[in-house]
């Protein structure tokens, strides 16, 4: 179970997580994480799995086999240059109204998982993340190749921008978010 759980983490955050940080999250000793790190990496770094884990430097990360770089990025450069989905408008439309936001913030306004919307606006290069010391995590802004793309000099030129970057509605969900995290 705790191998899973760790996988689970690993595989959803979008980039290196510190030893230290999952031995206290999964509240195991050095040496419990080690065996399941060892055991993700037997499952994991061989050739024959398109997922890699990387161990450097007192941080883990899932990354793609290198013997698939050019297909992948070849596959992200597909990706990138496609449509937006709608749930990824939806969260960019969050992040320009709201930003500077945290994941949990985004998620307690959609009500879903962003993980993988995030990373994908990151490639994209539509979004940028910031560590905040006072917050204790990142916080996503629009990048400017997104005010570029819609052809705006600054954030308050898009429509209703005003009145929904101070919503109160939205201004209450994430301040339950905040008060609940606090206990």
């Amino acid at each position: 179970m705790l191998t899973t759980t760790l996988e689970s983490i690993l595989f959803a955050m979008a980039k290196p997580v510190p030893r230290s940080a999952l031995k206290k999250a999964l509240d195991v000793s050095s040496e419990v994480l080690d065996e399941a790190i060892e055991d993700l990496k037997r499952r994991f770094n061989a050739e024959s799995s398109g997922i890699q884990l990387i161990d450097h430097d007192g941080e883990l990360q899932f990354v793609t086999n290198p013997a698939s770089a050019e297909a992948v990025a070849s596959f992200l450069k597909l990706e990138a240059d496609a449509e937006l989905t709608r749930p990824s408008l939806e969260t960019l439309t969050i992040i320009a109204y709201r930003g500077p936001i945290t994941k949990p913030e985004i998620e307690q306004i959609r009500g879903v998982n962003c993980s993988l919307i995030l990373r994908n606006l990151l490639i994209r290069g539509l979004i940028e993340e910031t560590d905040d010391a006072s917050r204790l995590q990142p916080t996503y802004t629009v990048a400017t190749k997104f005010l570029r793309h819609l052809g705006a000099r600054d954030l308050s030129e898009l429509p209703d921008y005003a009145e929904l970057h101070g919503n109160e509605r939205i201004g209450k969900l994430i301040e339950e978010l905040n008060a609940s995290s606090a206990v």
